[in-house]
C-alpha cells in the first residue's frame, strides 16, 4: 500500500473511532506526535492546535496584528456615583439637582457626577482574545520545535521568529489585549463568533473565520484530519510510526467485527498503553507497547547464560532462517538480528487459569533483509515472551504457530499465502491482506 492509501484509511479510522470518543485520542497522539515535540503535545487535542497554528492564515493573521489593533472596538459606558464634598467626573446638574431635593435641600456638598469607561469586553474582542490565546499558548509550547529543520515549520513560522516575538509582546504588554477579559472555557459562543463575523473591522472578521477553521479541525473535518497525519509524518521513521498505527487500527477493526461490535476502548492512563479492552468470559486486551509492564508482560530477547537459553537462541536464528526461505519462494538467506516495538493481543481466562497471546510486528517495507529482521524478531518475542518473569512458551519455543504475526508493506513477488503458511512458526501478513486474513488468525487463538 502506498502513502497515499495509508492515509485515507487511516482518516478514516480517525473519523470512525476518535472522534466518535471511542478510540484513545492519546493513542492517536503518542503515534504522530514527532520525535522531539514537547511533552505538553502529548494529548490530541493539543496537536490538533499545532496543526491549526501552523496554518498560513493563522501566520498572516499575526503579521498584520500589530497595525490591526489599534482598530479594536470598545463600548462607551456611563456610570453616574454620588459624591459628597468632591466632584469626581463631571457634574450631572440634574440628577444633583433631584438628589439634593429628594433628601436635604440645604446639602450643597452633594453631587452626582458622571463618569465614562470604556469597555472592552463586546463580543468581538472576546472573540479576538480566544484566537491570540490559542495561537500564542501553543506556540509557547512548541517554540523549540518551531526551531527545529521540519518542512512544515520551514513553510510558516521557520524565519519568523521576531513575528513569535512580536505576538508574545502583544499577549503581555498591548493595553488594548491586556483590558480584554479571557474567555471562560465555553466561549466564543455562538452568537459571540456571529458578531465577530459581522463587524466592519476585518479583524474580527478574520477572528472568527480562523476560529471556525478550528472548530471543523477538531469536529474531525475529513480533509483537516487527512491533512494533520499527512504534514505530521515528516520523516521516514513518522512514516513507519503512521504504518504501525494502520495496522493498530485493523486489529481494533477485526476485533471489533468478530466480536460484534462489544469492544470496549479505554482511555490510556499513565503508564498503561492498554488501547482496546473485551470483557466476558475471557478478558481481552490489546496493547501497543514494546512491553506492557503492567499486565506483568515482558520481552527478553537476549539470550541467558546456560544451555538451555543459549539453545532457545539457536532455535530462534534456525526457524526464522526456515521461515523466510519457506516464504520467498525463489531466494535463500543467512540470519540477522534486531529487536522493534509490538502490537499484543492478550486473553485472560481467570476460572481457568489460563492466557493466550499474539504478538505482531509491523514492518513498513518491502525490502528482504527487512522482512527477514522482522521474523527473527517475532519469533524472539515469542520465545522470550514472559508473564512474571516466567517464560509463557516453554516445551513450544514459539507457541501453536498461531501466537505470533509479522505484517509487512505489499511485495510485488511470489509468496506463500496464508494456508500455505500453516505449519510455520508465525504467520506473514500484507498491508492489503491484514484485514481480510486477520480475522483467520484471530480466530485461532480466540
Amino acid at each position: 500500500m502506498d502513502r497515499d492509501e495509508i492515509l485515507a484509511q487511516l482518516t478514516q479510522d480517525v473519523l470512525s473511532y476518535v472522534m466518535q470518543g471511542g478510540f484513545p485520542e492519546s493513542e492517536v497522539a503518542r503515534s504522530i506526535r514527532p520525535a522531539g515535540l514537547d511533552e505538553r503535545f502529548a494529548e490530541y487535542e493539543s496537536l490538533l492546535d499545532l496543526h491549526f497554528v501552523l496554518k498560513g492564515g493563522v501566520v498572516e493573521f499575526v503579521r498584520e496584528l500589530d497595525s490591526r489593533l489599534r482598530a479594536v472596538r470598545t463600548e462607551t459606558e456611563r456610570v453616574s456615583r454620588t459624591r459628597r464634598g468632591t466632584v469626581d467626573g463631571r457634574i450631572d446638574w440634574a440628577a444633583t439637582t433631584k438628589r439634593r431635593y429628594s433628601g436635604n435641600p440645604h446639602d450643597r456638598s452633594l453631587f452626582v457626577c458622571e463618569n465614562r469607561s470604556e469597555d472592552y469586553d463586546i463580543p468581538e474582542n472576546v472573540v479576538l482574545k480566544r484566537l491570540l490565546s490559542v495561537v500564542y499558548t501553543t506556540l509557547e509550547a512548541a517554540e523549540e520545535y518551531l526551531n527545529g529543520d521540519y518542512e512544515w515549520v520551514r513553510e510558516t513560522w521557520k524565519g519568523d521568529e521576531q513575528l513569535i516575538a512580536d505576538l508574545r509582546r502583544v499577549m503581555e504588554r498591548n493595553v488594548h489585549v491586556r483590558r480584554i477579559r479571557d474567555p471562560e472555557s465555553y466561549e466564543p459562543t455562538e452568537r459571540m463568533l456571529t458578531a465577530a463575523e459581522t463587524a466592519r473591522q476585518p479583524v474580527y472578521r478574520e477572528a472568527a473565520a480562523l476560529l471556525r477553521t478550528r472548530d471543523r479541525v477538531f469536529d474531525g473535518d475529513e480533509a483537516e484530519i487527512r491533512s494533520l497525519l499527512d504534514e505530521t509524518a515528516v520523516t521516514p521513521d513518522d512514516d513507519n510510526t503512521l504504518f504501525e498505527l494502520f495496522v493498530l487500527f485493523r486489529f481494533v477493526a477485526v476485533l471489533e467485527r468478530l466480536e460484534d461490535g462489544q469492544v470496549q476502548f479505554e482511555t490510556i492512563s499513565s503508564g498503561r498503553q492498554e488501547v482496546a479492552r473485551l470483557d466476558g468470559d475471557r478478558e481481552i486486551v490489546l496493547y501497543h507497547d514494546n512491553s506492557a509492564a503492567d499486565r506483568d508482560l515482558s520481552f527478553l530477547a537476549e539470550p541467558e547464560s546456560g544451555p538451555d537459553e543459549a539453545s532457545r537462541t539457536e532455535r530462534v536464528q534456525q526457524v526464522a532462517l526456515d521461515v523466510a526461505n519457506g516464504y520467498f519462494q525463489d531466494r535463500s538467506f543467512r540470519n540477522h538480528t534486531g529487536r522493534p516495538d509490538v502490537i499484543v493481543l492478550e486473553i485472560r481466562d481467570e476460572d481457568a487459569d489460563e492466557r493466550e497471546y499474539l504478538v505482531a510486528e509491523v514492518k513498513n517495507s518491502t525490502r528482504t533483509d527487512t522482512i527477514r529482521r522482522g521474523i527473527k524478531e517475532t519469533l524472539e518475542y515469542l520465545a522470550f515472551l514472559r508473564v512474571n518473569e516466567e517464560l509463557v512458551f516453554e516445551g513450544d519455543y514459539f507457541g501453536t504457530g498461531w501466537n505470533g504475526v509479522l505484517v509487512v508493506q505489499d511485495l510485488d513477488e511470489p509468496t506463500a499465502n496464508v494456508d500455505e503458511q500453516a505449519d510455520r512458526e508465525i504467520k506473514i501478513l500484507q498491508a492489503s491482506e491484514i484485514e481480510s486474513r486477520l480475522g483467520a488468525v484471530l480466530s485461532e487463538i480466540l
